[in-house]
This record gives structure tokens, C-alpha cells and sequence, in this order.
């Protein structure tokens, strides 16, 4: 490879790529020697801007300064890359990284010595010479001990969010205005999403992996400080969007007005000058006027029923409920405004000072966590210091012999990452933490504690009630609380209703539920694509390849007409395949006011073509229309095929509803360039079909159990059914939707709920009449994956 990254671990290269090579001196270096096995070694002191030379092509040059040289004797030298290595290296070079460039080529920049005698030489590498240059990237929290220092160090340029293109990789300052604390991914990897903004006022949302938690930014509330270097970015569904590239870093700072300026990191290598203190000043001056808090801290003495809120404390203890819930008993030195539910657990299930624990029973609230946060909670230390975001409460009524009426308030973490939520251990040093300290440290128990104590223990005794009649679940408990993992895009109006009233009830009616997604068909997601006539109303099966491939050799056994080639609307040639038979292929290549456009805007008309060769056809033209020679003209080969291919996307037509007209009305198109699916429809008399996705969706509300039909183009997926055949990636997005929606091996109780507008109507079958539903109205939320 022409460019390699070598990670450093504690400064020592993880693999050695340069041990086959010799290394020499800056110094020694000749023009006319043979450096094809040998390379150089220094820090860059220098990059220049990218620039184009002859043929365009790509230069780049920089300084290379020679390291462990305390001579002042040529220890600088002036390289010059070209092509795309000069491109490649542009992305990831930084001053002060450490290279080595292997297979270059010296040469003297004139031919007159300098003052002291000695020729100006300077090194020239590029693919053409087979050079190799290698980059030594230091990971975050792998960097060796250097500290921070406020003196002068390498010279960082920042980049305005409002001047961000996709394909740069750049240094950025801003403030947060939403994050997701980092949770494991589907894969062993964390990951965090990170909003920020800043003077100029545009958002760019960041997506961060890494296998290491702590590598992760160090975010604990909106409204800190952050610095990104090297922070690549992309263009994902039209939105600018930052990723790691290689070597990115980031520091965290406190974003509130007069709070120390300490950057948070698990890297102890890291540059932070008297320019950044300056830059993180002026984002929390501007920030304290313009950025209004997204999300609400609360202390527990000021919680409210259904309310969604960030909560800091500290954790006393710990014990796990089931599989797809954990306890954990926190305060923060405030008393809540209602009694606060107790969760029946055995004292030798739960973790923690069992004394401490029933010394502060009365300020202490108990939290169940929920699915993906199990994990997270299970590896808290007691005694640790906690942010819990979107923390839920709601008030659940309780009976019993004892009391006739009481109330309960409850604290449930939900499942998912949605509005952020999750778990943050905050260090010792944090100012929230200082604070809470001092609360913690004023608390003292009531005078009224032994008879509260009563009261709380007959509440427990209550739930103990319940929880062993088996009248209530939390699956129960839960319904119409927890957030909706699908949005509705209208008739917000509606009400919610049970399905077990909607069971009962005559069609045609339209409802708003709220349910888990007890069972799906098909299983093989692929299989639910289907074609649809919007005229008609037929649905049918999106051919395969053997069956296209079948009809498009029978297609081939006809010669094409020579009488209806190179006329008005295209130029056409015909060439002899070497297959068995010499079967004759003629192309058409369709003309914009009788000029032929280039290739990537050209249409062409294809007969006696494969499957294989009309796919090829189909990268390289704009758009493919496989045709037949008619009696008069060209003709649509065949209904049962695309009558259209742009890519791998392919337009298919209704048999029924078409009435299909020759070729030649293609000239009726006054742009012959774009071709819209639409129009050359319309243009050859053909109703398009659409691509849909067709589902089954077996509902549970706990209440009643219904079976909905889902037929969508794109709305509630937010993926082109069009598209999702022949692309890899948004078939697996799919998987992880409905993987999410409906978890493979988990308890319905660990499902998430999910919100739809349904409709019911009537079918009838022979002398029978059934009540079906259709989903309408209804998306999956935007940060479900």
C-alpha cells in the first residue's frame, strides 16, 4: 500500500512494517543513489496547501524534520508527493506527526550551492516510483506520558461548522446541545452520537465507535465543550454528518460560566494551548445567551409524576430483578414529594452497606433499569457518583387490607437511546459532583423517621401483594408510559384505544394504538418487497433472476431489424457475440436535440441483450430500456421485465392497466437527459408499478392481540423499497429495525412499545365477511438505530 497507519501503543509500534528496510540519515542522502529499499524518519514541520500541476495532477509538499538531531546540519529536507498519494496523504498528515517515506527519489533544487556550500536537495515521491509512506497514529488513551502544557505547541487549525463539505477531514469547536452517553452497539463496539453547534449556529451530529468506552468523548450534559481533531466528514440521507478518521481526539470541557478549564480525556497526551482556553471562554460566553437547555435537571425533591428528567446522584446499592431489569437505590440528599415505590428484592440479592441503606431508607428512591442499560448498571460501583438521563417517573396507585389507598411514585430507565437516554459515572472532580457533596454531607433524617418507616414498609408489603397475585405486571404498569420507538404523522387528535375495544367493534373505523410487536411475516425481510399497481390495486411478486434472465434470452433469439436503426431519435450499432449461435446485439443510443449526450446522461435502447450484459450496460449509461424490433418501430421488450434500469434500481410496469405505444414517442420528452421514471412511463403508455414493503404485524397491547398489515413505499421504514433489493446495507438496517422492535430470544416484557395509526375494513371471501387493519400514519423515530 502506497500509504500505511501505523498505531502506536505506549509509543511502540503495534506491528513493524520498516524492519525489511534500511534507515538513513537526512544528511547522507545523495541524488542518484538507489533508495528503493531504504527510507527517512522525522516529524512534519511543514504542509503546504494540495495543489494541481501539469495534467491536474495532484502536489502536495512538506517539511520533514529529522528527530534526535541536535546538529544544525541539514536536519530539515523538503519532500514533493504526487497523484493520489499526495491526495491520501493530504487527508491525514498533521504537524507533528511522525512519518518515514520509503522509495523515494533525491534530486538537487539547482545547480549553484548554497552559502555553505552544499547543494539544496529535496526528495520527489509518488506511486509511479512505488514509494511508501508511513504515519504513526497515536489512539486515544494509548499516547505516552506527555502532559498538558498552556505553552506554545503545534499550530491547530479550527474549522467553522458553517464551512464543513463531505470528504473533509477537520480540527472543530462547539457546544453540545444533544448526546446519547456511549452504549454498546449491536456489534462489540460503544457508540455515542454528539450534536454540537457554534457561533455560526449550524448543528453537525457526530457518530463515534470505538471498543474502548473511555475513547469515547467525555460528555456529561449539554452544554460542555468540545474540541474534535481529525474528524472526518460525510454526507449520510443529504446531512453533514462528523466520524473518526484516523488519530482523532477529543477533550471535553465544563461549559458553565467561571467553572476551571480542565479538559476531560483518557489520553494523557494531548495539546491544549493559551489559544484553547481562549476558544473555550468565548463558546460559553456566546453559549450562555444562545444555547437554552435541551434537557431538565431535577433533584429528587422536585420531581413530579410523568415527568422525563436528568437526575445526579449517587449510588447505594445494586441488585438484578430479572433478565431485562436491574435495581439501583440512589439519593441526593433531598426527599421526594411522594412516598417512593419500593422494588421487593432479598438483602442478600442486593449489593451495597445494607446499614447505610436502611439508615437513609427515606431519602433513598429505587430505579429499574430496562434492556440494553442491564449492562451498564451491573458494572456500577456502589458509591460511585451518577448522571441518569431521562429518568421517568409516574405515580402507580396501590391497595391493600392496611391502606385502603396509597400512592407510589416510580423511577423506570426505559430501554433504547432515545432523547439521550442513559447512564454516566461522573468523576470526583466535577463541580455538579462537588455540589452534590455538600448536599449529601447537610442531609439528616427526619425526626418523624420511625413512623415514615412504617408507612414505607407497609407500601412494600402492598407491592409485595401485587407483585405474588400476579395482577399486575410491569408489562402492564408499563403500557402508555414508556416512549414510542415509532412516530405518528397525522390524526394526532385521536385518542388512544385498547385492542381488545377495537376487537369489538364494526368496520370501517380508524384507531390510535399503543402495543409491542409480538410476531412479524415474512421473516426473510427481503421477501416482503412487492410490486404494486396503484391503478388497479394488484400486488405481485418482484421477479428473480433466473426468470428475468430466462425471458431476456428468449428476447435474444430475434434478430434485430436493421430497417430500424440510426433514425431521428438515436444512433444505433450492432455487434456478433462469440456465444454459441452468434447472436447480434444492436444498442440504441438516444439523442438530446440530435446531439449524443455523454455517457452518465445517455439512455439507450438495448436488443438481444442478457441479463448480465444489460446489467453492465446499466453502470455505465444513465438509463437502459430493453427493446424489441416491432413491425413499425421499437417496442418495450416485455412487461414482465423493468421496462426501465437506472443503476441497480429497476422500473417495472402494470401488464394490466398499460397500453403500451412504440418507442418513437420518446421524442414527445423535451429534456432527453434526466429521464424520469414518470415521464418515459408515461411518454410509452405504461403505468408504473411501485416498489412497497408488504408485512404482517402481530400486535399485543396486553390487553388483546391483533394481526396488522403494513404496505408502505418508504414512509415508515425511512429506506426506499426500490432500493433495498440490491443494496446490502439498508437490508441490514432493516434486520436491526425489526431486530429492535421484536428482540430475538427476549421476553415480550423487554419489547419496546411502539405507537400506530391503524384502519380497519372489510374483506369479503365467498359468503364470508373478515375485519382486517392496515398501519397508516406511522414512521419509526429517528434515533431508534
Amino acid at each position: 500500500m502506497p500509504l500505511e497507519l501505523i498505531k502506536e501503543v505506549n509509543g511502540v509500534p503495534e506491528v513493524d512494517l520498516l524492519n525489511k528496510l534500511h534507515k538513513v540519515d537526512i544528511r547522507s542522502l545523495q541524488p542518484g543513489c538507489d533508495y528503493d529499499k531504504k527510507y527517512i524518519q522525522g516529524k512534519l514541520s511543514l504542509i503546504s496547501s494540495l495543489i494541481c500541476g501539469e495534467n491536474r495532477r495532484a502536489i502536495l509538499k512538506i517539511g520533514l524534520q529529522e528527530q534526535d538531531n541536535s546538529s544544525s546540519e541539514i536536519s530539515k529536507i523538503n519532500i514533493l508527493f504526487f497523484g493520489s498519494l499526495a491526495k491520501d496523504c493530504a487527508k491525514v498528515f498533521y504537524e507533528g506527526d511522525t512519518i518515514a517515506v520509503a522509495g523515494f527519489v533525491v534530486l538537487s533544487a539547482s545547480s549553484s550551492p548554497s552559502r555553505d556550500g552544499k547543494h539544496c536537495l529535496f526528495l520527489k515521491a509518488s506511486e509511479n516510483f512505488k514509494s511508501t509512506v508511513y504515519v504513526y497514529v497515536k489512539p486515544v488513551g494509548d499516547c505516552s506520558t506527555e502532559s498538558m502544557s498552556l505553552a506554545p505547541a503545534t499550530h491547530y487549525v479550527y474549522t467553522p461548522l458553517n464551512q464543513l463539505k463531505g470528504g473533509m477531514i477537520v480540527n472543530v469547536y462547539g457546544v453540545v446541545k444533544f448526546f446519547k452517553p456511549p452504549y454498546l452497539s449491536r456489534g462489540t463496539d460503544y457508540c455515542s452520537v454528539v450534536t454540537i453547534v457554534d457561533q455560526t449556529n449550524v448543528k453537525l451530529t457526530c457518530l463515534f465507535f470505538s471498543g474502548n468506552y473511555e475513547a469515547l468523548p467525555m460528555i456529561y450534559k449539554n452544554g460542555d465543550i468540545v474540541r474534535f481533531h481529525r474528524l472526518k466528514i460525510q454526507v449520510y440521507k443529504k446531512e453533514t454528518q462528523g466520524i473518526t478518521s484516523s488519530g482523532f481526539a477529543a477533550l471535553t470541557f465544563e461549559g458553565t460560566l467561571g467553572a476551571p478549564i480542565i479538559p476531560r480525556t483518557a489520553s494523557k497526551c494531548f495539546n491544549f494551548t493559551a489559544e484553547d482556553q481562549k476558544m473555550v471562554e468565548a463558546l460559553r460566553i456566546w453559549a450562555s445567551t444562545h444555547i437554552s437547555p435541551s434537557s431538565i435537571s431535577v433533584k429528587l425533591c422536585d420531581v413530579q409524576p410523568m415527568q422525563y428528567f436528568d437526575l445526579t446522584c449517587q449510588l447505594l446499592g445494586k441488585a438484578e430483578v430479572d433478565g431485562a431489569s436491574f435495581l439501583l437505590k440512589v439519593w441526593d440528599g433531598t426527599r421526594t414529594p411522594f412516598p417512593s415505590w419500593r422494588v421487593l428484592i432479598q438483602d442478600v440479592a442486593l449489593e451495597g452497606d445494607l446499614s447505610r441503606i436502611h439508615q437513609l431508607q427515606n431519602l433513598t428512591v429505587d430505579i429499574l433499569v430496562y434492556d440494553n442499560h442491564v449492562q451498564v448498571a451491573k458494572s456500577l460501583k456502589v458509591g460511585s457518583f451518577l448522571r441518569i438521563y431521562s429518568l421517568h417517573t409516574k405515580l402507580q396507585s396501590v391497595s391493600s387490607e392496611n391502606l385502603a389507598t396509597s400512592l407510589a411514585l416510580e423511577f423506570h430507565l426505559h430501554g433504547g437511546t432515545s432523547y439521550g437516554r442513559g447512564i454516566r459515572v461522573l468523576p470526583e472532580n466535577n463541580s455538579d459532583v462537588d455540589q452534590l457533596k455538600k448536599i449529601l454531607e447537610s442531609a439528616h433524617l427526619p425526626p418523624n423517621q420511625s413512623f415514615v418507616g412504617v408507612c414505607q414498609s407497609e407500601q412494600e408489603d402492598s407491592f409485595s401483594n401485587i407483585s405474588s397475585s400476579g395482577s399486575v405486571s410491569l408489562y402492564e404498569v408499563e403500557r402508555c408510559q414508556q416512549l414510542s420507538a415509532t412516530i405518528l404523522t397525522g390524526h394526532q387528535y385521536l385518542e388512544k384505544t385498547p385492542l381488545c375495544a377495537i376487537l369489538k367493534q364494526n368496520a370501517p373505523q380508524q384507531y390510535r394504538i399503543r402495543a409491542k410487536l409480538r410476531s412479524y411475516k415474512p421473516k426473510r425481510l427481503f421477501q416482503s418487497v412487492k410490486l404494486y399497481c396503484p391503478k388497479c390495486h394488484l400486488l405481485q411478486e418482484v421477479p428473480n433472476e433466473i426468470d428475468l434472465d430466462k425471458i431476456f434470452q428468449e428476447g435474444a433469439s430475434t434478430t434485430p431489424d436493421t430497417k430500424l436503426q440510426n433514425t431521428s431519435l438515436y444512433n444505433s450499432k450492432v455487434w456478433t457475440t462469440k456465444d454459441q449461435g452468434e447472436r447480434k446485439v444492436a444498442i440504441h443510443f438516444v439523442k438530446n436535440n440530435g446531439i449524443l449526450p455523454l455517457s452518465n446522461d445517455c439512455l439507450i435502447l438495448i436488443e438481444g441483450g442478457t441479463l448480465s450484459e444489460i446489467c453492465k450496460l446499466s453502470d455505465k449509461f444513465h438509463s437502459v430500456i430493453p427493446v424489441r424490433s416491432g413491425h413499425e418501430d421499437l417496442e418495450v421488450l416485455d412487461l414482465s421485465v423493468p421496462f426501465l434500469i437506472q443503476g441497480k434500481i429497476h422500473h417495472y410496469g402494470c401488464k394490466h392497466c398499460s397500453s403500451l405505444r412504440p418507442i418513437k414517442n420518446l421524442n414527445s420528452l423535451v429534456n432527453k437527459t434526466s429521464w424520469i421514471p414518470s415521464s418515459v412511463a408515461e411518454a410509452l403508455g405504461i403505468v408504473p408499478l411501485q416498489q412497497v414493503f408488504v408485512m404482517t404485524f402481530t400486535l399485543d397491547d396486553g390487553t388483546g392481540v391483533l394481526e396488522a398489515y403494513l404496505m408502505d413505499s418508504e414512509n415508515f421504514f425511512q429506506i426506499p423499497a426500490s432500493e433495498v433489493l440490491n443494496n446490502d446495507n439498508l437490508q441490514h438496517n432493516m434486520e436491526m429495525i425489526m431486530d429492535m422492535f421484536c428482540p430475538p430470544g427476549a421476553k415480550i416484557d423487554a419489547y419496546p412499545w411502539l405507537e400506530f395509526f391503524i384502519r380497519s375494513y372489510n374483506v369479503t371471501s365467498g359468503k364470508e365477511q373478515q375485519i382486517c387493519y392496515q398501519i397508516f400514519h406511522t414512521t419509526i423515530a429517528d434515533d431508534v438505530i
